[in-house]
């Protein structure tokens, strides 16, 4: 198998399960069967793919003046844009299940994107002591909070 395909699968995996916990959780979002689930994360996915990036162009505003916090309405949005396409199959009851699930789905994506090292995020946990307050050595990575 490709790499390109080999990706795009455990995306769509990564995304599938996300999405299936969402179910979970969040009362006003249900779907009908499997192949319905997968058929409704595809179509998320495309809809990631090419149309989020144009709402992200066209509400930059919003997401400098939340801090980038306006992401989850336009996740939200598209949620409920598949919800609409899919019918009865696949269904979202309104907004602030939209809202919910896509922040779900975002934290659930962001777990799992960590733990199989794909995707573009990265969250990393270390224990033990802090370092002393002179020490500049961040490993050239960029900002680092210690928890």
């Amino acid at each position: 198998m490709k790499s390109g395909s080999k990706s795009f699968l455990q995306r769509w995996l990564i995304s599938t399960v996300a999405v299936l916990v969402a179910t979970y959780i969040i009362p006003g979002i249900h779907y009908a069967g499997w192949l319905d689930l997968l058929v409704a994360t595809l179509l998320l996915g495309i809809l990631n793919t090419f149309l989020r990036p144009i709402l992200m162009v066209l509400s930059l505003p919003f997401l400098i003046l939340t801090l980038g916090l306006f992401t989850l309405v336009i996740n939200a949005v598209l949620l409920l844009l598949v919800s609409w396409m899919l019918g009865p199959k696949f269904q979202v009851d309104g907004f602030w299940w939209a809202f919910l699930g896509a922040l779900v789905i975002s934290i659930i994506s962001l777990l799992l994107n960590s733990i199989t090292g794909s995707g573009n995020s990265r969250m990393q946990v270390k224990r033990g002591p802090a370092p002393p307050p002179n020490r500049r050595d961040d490993g050239g990575g960029g900002p680092v909070i210690d928890v």
